[in-house]
């Protein structure tokens, strides 16, 4: 059994959780908000408090993780603060994540922030796990459409999965 681990793990990330979690996979995720991993725990998921614009209240969560997703990609925050988290912030996180037991990431490159803020995060994305030789994938389906985007992020986490 591998360890999955979703950062920003909110409604879209509850159900990929439960359907990595079905396949029998443990899985953890993440919130800023304490008052939400009671909801991440009932629904098998192990809650942790971590804000990915503080990359290092997340660095605990990292342990014993095979792959991560990213699914930053309907973050709510202004658009400099989007343009920070999917570029510096980004850039620190894959830098914390590629030094651990984390043997691939799963990035959200499609959603509610700036295109070009979500294209410039899948090229750091790309350009740093092929450094590391890190398998990825980047999520291109639309988050609006629940239905394909839970379809492609499920593949892409079982891939992952599956390789690590």
């Amino acid at each position: 059994m591998a360890r999955c681990l979703i950062i920003a793990c909110g409604c879209r990330g509850i159900e990929l959780g439960r359907e990595i979690g079905s396949a029998g996979h443990a899985v953890r995720g993440t919130t800023r908000n304490l008052r939400r991993v009671g909801q991440l725990e009932r629904a098998g998921i192990e809650g942790v408090v971590g804000d990915p614009d503080r990359v290092a209240t997340l660095a605990a969560a990292f342990e014993h993780v095979t792959v991560a997703c990213l699914l930053l990609g309907s973050v709510a925050a202004s658009d400099e603060q989007l343009a920070t988290l999917h570029s510096s912030r980004l850039r620190m996180l894959l830098g914390r994540m590629l030094d651990t037991t984390i043997r691939g990431i799963v990035y959200e490159a499609n959603g509610s922030a700036p295109r070009a803020v979500l294209e410039s995060g899948a090229s750091i994305v790309q350009k740093a796990c092929e450094h590391s030789r890190i398998p990825y994938a980047l999520l291109r389906a639309d988050p609006g459409e629940h239905g394909a985007w839970l379809e492609e992020a499920s593949e892409a986490a079982a891939g992952l999965l599956r390789a690590g």
